[in-house]
């Protein structure tokens, strides 16, 4: 318990400090933000605003953890450094991605396909070690399951490896563009991971007290290091909120898709090695919101384009929008709400979506021990 004090306290101080440095840096660099011309009005203020702060999410997270484990003396685990490996993967493709957007000056960066090619490139790495018998603990347990998950593992269905790491790769890439498609209001995405990090701390500390590995019985868990990713977790917190600091309306920095893909990445991470995939929907579910409302305004506009039978059906013109501009954030400003209004209403959410994921949890356990 104490390394998850530490590493959070660590995170949250190298964070808070180190935004502040980023910003000089940044700033001295040239890195400012391109701004979408089709965007919002609004947003055209926050041209030339530093970028890629997700960076400092990412290094204040690394350093917390491995420093907490140095305090303590406790050795790193495969889970945790898996988590970190994917933290840092695709903060990494993220970073690229800033970088050519800072350095021509115009909001496309990579392709989409380089993207993706990155992404997959990550998770699959990430899925094929995490499934690995090279990783088993003494009780054969790997960091992840060949077994789809909610609160635990459906041991019914055994998935063949190469459809597992098909599995891990949709949650990866879907979760780490959710977070993507998230950032676009100051703080939105910063805030919302917060509470996110937060529930898995929760869910990591129980799960190590409720272990399969300590005393065996029909509701414990058969998660390996639970207690290590409970100090990532805490990290993770940690470095969001001394981002949060400074990334708060108005930002002085913005994390870039160097933070968003990142941030996405470490949270599927946490519902893999949990066994708590599904799961991720409930507590993710404004990440869902938002990642649904672009596919229904995309799909809306493109059929209703094609397809007369569906004009005539629905009343719609060609072209018609369901929404009048996503991400969903951007509707809500296109109705004349302030940004910060729909920033905190957006963590309201949030927050009753973590509420009652983790009231969901805990009630599988109850229910299984009543």
């Amino acid at each position: 318990m104490r390394a998850i004090l530490f590493g959070g306290g660590l995170s949250l101080l190298i964070s808070l400090l180190g935004t502040r440095y980023a910003i000089r840096f940044f700033t001295r660099q040239g890195f400012g933000q391109p701004i979408r011309d089709d965007g919002p009005t609004t947003h055209h203020v926050k041209r030339g605003t530093p970028t890629m702060g997700g960076a400092v999410i990412v290094l204040a997270t690394v350093i917390g953890y491995l420093a907490a484990k140095l305090i303590t003396g406790q050795a790193p685990t495969a889970s945790a450094m898996l988590l970190l490996f994917l933290l840092v993967g695709l903060g990494g493709v993220g970073f690229l991605d800033d970088f050519l957007k800072v350095s021509r000056q115009h909001n496309l960066g990579l392709r989409s396909r380089a993207k993706m090619i990155g992404q997959t490139v990550v998770a699959v790495v990430f899925g094929f070690l995490a499934l690995s018998p090279a990783l088993e603990d003494e009780r054969g347990w790997t960091p992840a399951s060949h077994h789809l998950s909610f609160i635990r593992d459906y041991e019914r269905f055994t998935l063949p490896t190469i459809v597992a790491i098909l599995l891990i790769w949709v949650i990866v890439t879907g979760a780490s563009n959710a977070v993507n498609l998230t950032d676009g209001l100051d703080g939105l995405a910063t805030g919302a991971s917060i509470l996110v990090f937060a529930a898995y701390t929760l869910v990591n500390i129980w799960q190590n007290s409720q272990s399969c590995a300590l005393e065996a019985g029909p509701k414990c868990y058969e998660v390996r290091d639970p207690l290590d990713l409970a100090v990532v977790a805490a990290a993770l917190t940690g470095a969001c909120f001394g981002f949060l600091w400074w990334n708060a309306s108005p930002a002085q920095i913005m994390m870039g898709d160097t933070g968003s893909l990142a941030l996405g990445g470490a949270m599927a991470g946490f519902a893999i090695m949990t066994r708590t995939e599904l799961l991720l929907l409930v507590i993710g579910g404004l990440f869902v919101v938002i990642t649904l409302s672009v596919m229904i305004q995309v799909s809306v506009f493109k059929v209703s384009r094609a397809s007369g039978l569906f004009r005539s059906i629905f009343k719609v013109q060609p072209g018609y929008r369901v929404f009048r501009m996503t991400p969903l954030h951007h509707h809500f400003e296109m109705l004349g709400w302030e940004q910060v209004t729909i920033v905190i209403r957006f963590w309201i959410v949030t927050g009753l979506a973590v509420a009652t994921g983790l009231g969901l949890f805990y009630a599988e356990w109850v229910a299984g021990v009543g």
